[in-house]
């Protein structure tokens, strides 16, 4: 069976961490969210995957190449423009056979999950996830154990089973999805495309997730992804460690990286390769610290993930962050990330403030961020790609 995964899209909420990067390819315990999602469905059986590209596609290429790496067959469909979920699902006919898997490029799932959704025998099947707030997703009302409607945000929900977007399919849907008009926002969505299978009499169930889903939306998801991966790290080192460095927990730490004297990491941590730690530094649960980079003396790392290149010069903190590629932190930069009032952190996004749901939150920062020394940057803060700032500067907004 074949999985077609919908990677096409930009991720604009997430910027200024897409500016130069598929959402897809955003990386959670050093590795691109959409490894992940690959990584899960080959452990359910999946031998062959169709991307519908479309955002920066060749970032994606170059790195799954034909899937060989990972003993699968990977094919590339362009979406030239972003039509929405039914003209992405539409791209890959004539690439399936019989039954195939539609898996979003940006939401995580246990595999055993998905191994429940492969013996399924109706003519599809939604994944569905119990909510407490059904008024925000696509809610499913049933019958029989059979779906008979997809609402979209109702003010009334039927049941609080919200639509999980990952769905099993076969060829029959393509049907409906070349009979599908374009919706209010001028998309084509699949969501319309199954209620008229549903309303031709065919058999559409639902299956509920019991395992974690995380539809990484926000920045700040994607923080919520890398902790609950890093659960599963086992320790392993390929570097090496100098005597009076303190490893606790399970960290990797990756080829060519050095642990200098008076580290103190506690897991679960994981180092890329050819990293520099340290002297007196303390890395702490959570963290993942991509390739190349160069952690300073006595920097205080909390819960944050670094991409690769990035330099945290000595007598910096930063917590519960996303640091991009290429920035350099100027010696005693601060990053505050929690409220006097211990109330969730907002973020300014777009013109609209958003209540991340999170207690601590530091700053978003996008690649080739330069920062003065002792600059100091408040709680929820977001740094476009390539900014700079003075020394001393405090970045409030």
């Amino acid at each position: 069976m074949k999985a077609v995964v919908l990677v096409a899209g930009k991720g604009t909420r997430m910027e200024p961490l897409t500016s130069s990067c598929p959402k897809v390819m955003l990386q959670a315990a050093n590795k691109p969210i959409l490894e992940h999602i690959l990584d899960s469905a080959v452990e359910a059986g999946i031998d062959g995957f169709v991307f519908i590209t479309g955002y920066l596609e060749e970032q994606i290429r170059k790195y799954f190449g034909d899937g060989s790496k990972w003993g699968v067959s990977i094919e590339y469909v362009q979406q030239k423009e972003q039509l929405g979920t039914a003209n992405a699902i539409g791209c890959a006919k004539g690439y399936v056979d019989g039954a195939f898997l539609v898996l979003n490029g940006d939401m995580l799932i246990e595999q055993e999950d998905l191994k429940a959704l492969l013996s399924r025998t109706e003519e599809a099947v939604i994944c569905v996830k119990e909510v407490e707030n059904p008024s925000d997703f696509g809610v499913l009302e049933t019958e029989n154990n059979r779906v008979v409607r997809i609402i979209e945000k109702p003010k009334n929900p039927p049941t609080n089973l919200a639509n999980a977007g990952i769905y099993l399919f076969r060829e029959s849907i393509f049907d409906f999805i070349d009979k599908t008009e374009a919706s209010v926002r001028n998309e084509f969505e699949v969501t319309d495309s199954i209620q008229m299978l549903i309303d031709s009499g065919a058999a559409v169930g639902y299956n509920s997730l019991d395992g974690r889903w995380i539809d990484i939306g926000y920045p700040w998801d994607l923080l919520r992804a890398n902790e609950y991966l890093l659960k599963s790290l086992k320790r392993n080192c390929e570097g090496t460690v100098e005597p009076n460095a303190t490893i606790k927990g399970e960290v990797l730490i990756g080829k060519g990286t050095l642990i200098r004297n008076g580290s103190y990491i506690e897991g679960p941590v994981i180092i890329g390769e050819n990293c520099d730690i340290g002297p007196n530094c303390f890395i702490r649960p959570s963290t993942a610290i991509g390739n190349h980079v160069r952690i300073g003396n006595a920097v205080e790392i909390k819960n944050t993930i670094i991409m690769e290149n990035t330099h945290v010069g000595h007598l910096s903190y930063a917590g519960d962050s996303i640091i991009g590629r290429g920035c350099n932190f100027g010696a005693g930069t601060k990053v505050a990330n929690l409220r006097h009032d211990g109330k969730n952190i907002k973020v300014m996004m777009k013109g609209r403030i958003l209540d991340s749901g999170r207690r601590k939150l530091g700053v978003i920062m996008g690649d080739d961020v330069h920062t003065g020394i002792n600059t100091s940057i408040n709680t929820g803060v977001i740094m476009e790609k390539g900014r700079c700032t003075y020394p001393g500067e405090i970045v409030k907004h």
